[in-house]
């Protein structure tokens, strides 16, 4: 179920696409919003905070770590409870990738085409577990 009070990293490299995401999300309910440029920033963040973040909203493509990377990074030290990658790579590779990722007992909750749709995004996070 949709909660506005998730605790949400949000990492995408391009300075432009992670200020629209942030809006974006702004305009869905979501405000409690951690914005991080790289890898690096988003293990700072985590730090920082002290707990988990309930979810990780990661680009698949980072320079330097990927995205897979810094999600089982992060999952597997506790720093996030889930995920949502996205990726501007065709859906059947997302489908795939998925599937994978789950299979080895991550939590993501999905991988997602970008630009992120609404509904979709919505959808996504109604399948986030309590």
């Amino acid at each position: 179920m949709q909660d506005p009070k998730l605790a949400i990293l949000v990492v995408e490299d391009h300075p432009f696409q992670l200020i629209a995401m942030q809006m974006h999300l702004n305009r869905m309910g979501f405000f409690y919003l951690t914005p991080a440029l790289d890898a690096e920033e988003a293990r700072d963040a985590c730090k920082r905070r002290g707990e988990p973040f309930d979810l990780l909203l990661c680009d698949i493509n980072l320079p330097g770590t990927s995205g897979i990377e810094l999600f089982s990074e992060l999952a597997s030290n506790g720093g996030i409870r889930q995920a949502i990658l996205f990726s501007c790579k065709e859906e059947d590779e997302l489908q795939s990738l998925e599937q994978d990722l789950k299979s080895r007992g991550l939590p993501l909750l999905a991988c997602l085409s970008k630009p992120l749709d609404q509904q979709t995004l919505l959808q996504s996070l109604g399948k986030k577990s309590a």
